[in-house]
């Protein structure tokens, strides 16, 4: 079964990040991810990136999952 603690695993493994939280009740799943490496990228190229931290589990394992992908100096001001 995936979890919240999976899903944050496999994005830090894939994806350098300041800051992963993921929650979510084993079907649905809301992730907050801090990377550096989206500096410069649209939202869309941002999915793309934690989706290919993921890999295929994102295709085969993860049903729904939310994102908000900030940079670390949009963290630090407020989103």
């Amino acid at each position: 079964m995936v979890t919240a603690e999976s899903i944050k695993n496999g994005i830090e493994a894939g994806l350098a990040c300041q800051r992963v939280e993921v929650i979510g009740d084993g079907q649905h799943f809301q992730a907050l991810i801090v990377s550096a490496a989206f500096a410069g990228k649209s939202r869309v190229q941002r999915h793309q990136l934690v989706y290919q931290a993921l890999g295929e589990r994102m295709r085969e394992e993860i049903h729904a999952l939310s994102m908000q992908t900030l940079t670390p100096e949009e963290a630090g001001r407020g989103g």
